[in-house]
């Protein structure tokens, strides 16, 4: 299927008409692209797991269209839920709460919470509310790539993963580049299953009490989530992390003859701070956290696309505003 215009009122009709028939659509975020299905349709969702390879009990994001549409899909909203919703919906949030029973199961991997979000990019509003007036009352939506791999930050990454046939509503590049910050609310205290680009101290002003790591507040209890995994996000390439100044000493031991004398190179570098031999394929990290979020996936598929087999990445700062991108980094890094 062609691709189909975001912008376009006529393709996001027709993806919403897709969608209504049980049909996936992968369309843009703020964050990241989403392989999306109704969240209502067992059958439908499970097309999802199959394009992905992603193993059915690993729960999804499903995508409302505002906070009066999470109510189709949670037993209760509770006070914490609610006072993050009504700060950063429509946004990079997404707020785990009870499941109301009997429905979209399959979405929620079997289990009994389910991870809401109300996506802000304009795109993605469009089609869920095209959608809802089609009896859609909501989008499970994945990122739109091989489970475990390189999320996918504009349409040309998602049609180099699927078939052919895959509908890809286009919406431009995401703004964010890394998906929405998780955060469980169905246990009385919050609980940051995933970090994101929200600023840990803005979802505590929101939410009135300090945000607990789910290591140190669950001991191994909490929900299932959405993109946890301790290995994820991972390039083709072997992605490995490392201090600057280990880095730095990396390359400075490096053979002669391991640097390319023409054409591309097995090994890269991405990083801040150091500068790697002038021959050695590299790209430079942003200062800027936002701006590294932007473009990491983006990066590491460029570097993918040129036939890198190692890339070496400056560990980013350990402060609060790189969270989200650590984390990334952390689980494309491990085995």
């Amino acid at each position: 299927m062609p691709r189909l215009d975001g912008h376009a009122p006529e393709a996001v009709a027709e993806a919403a008409r897709l969608l209504a028939a049980g049909q996936l659509v992968a369309f843009p975020t703020e964050t990241v692209y989403g392989l999306g299905a109704r969240a209502d349709d067992d059958t439908a969702v499970a097309k999802i797991f199959a394009a992905k390879g992603r193993p059915a009990d690993h729960p999804l994001i499903v995508h409302v269209a505002d906070a009066a549409g999470a109510h189709a899909f949670a037993a209760e909203l509770p006070p914490l839920a609610q006072r993050l919703i009504a700060a950063f919906w429509p946004g990079p949030l997404t707020v785990i709460v009870a499941r109301r029973a009997g429905v979209a199961a399959a979405a929620a991997g079997g289990q009994d919470s389910i991870g809401l979000r109300c996506p802000a990019h304009p795109v993605a509003q469009a089609l869920l509310r095209s959608a809802a007036v089609l009896g859609v009352p909501g989008v499970a939506g994945p990122s739109a790539n091989r489970f475990g791999r390189v999320s996918a930050t504009r349409a040309a990454h998602v049609e180099g993963e699927f078939d052919a046939e895959l509908a890809v509503l286009d919406g431009g590049d995401c703004e964010v580049g890394i998906e929405s910050t998780i955060v469980d609310c169905s246990r009385g205290h919050p609980v940051l299953l995933r970090p994101g680009v929200l600023p840990r101290e803005r979802i505590e002003a929101a939410a009135g009490e300090r945000l607990l790591d789910a290591a140190d507040a669950l001991a191994g209890s909490a929900p299932r989530a959405s993109g946890t995994l301790a290995s994820h996000y991972a390039p083709r390439a072997t992605l490995r992390l490392m201090p600057a100044a280990v880095l730095r000493t990396a390359l400075e031991v490096l053979p002669t003859d391991a640097l390319p004398k023409r054409g591309g190179s097995r090994l890269a570098v991405y990083s801040r701070s150091v500068s790697p031999p002038l021959r050695l394929t590299a790209r430079r990290m942003p200062d800027d956290p936002a701006a590294a979020a932007h473009e990491l996936f983006s990066v590491l598929r460029e570097l993918d696309d040129e036939g890198v087999q190692l890339i070496w990445v400056e560990e980013p700062p350990s402060g609060p505003a790189w969270e989200g991108v650590r984390d990334r980094l952390q689980r494309a890094a491990a085995p």
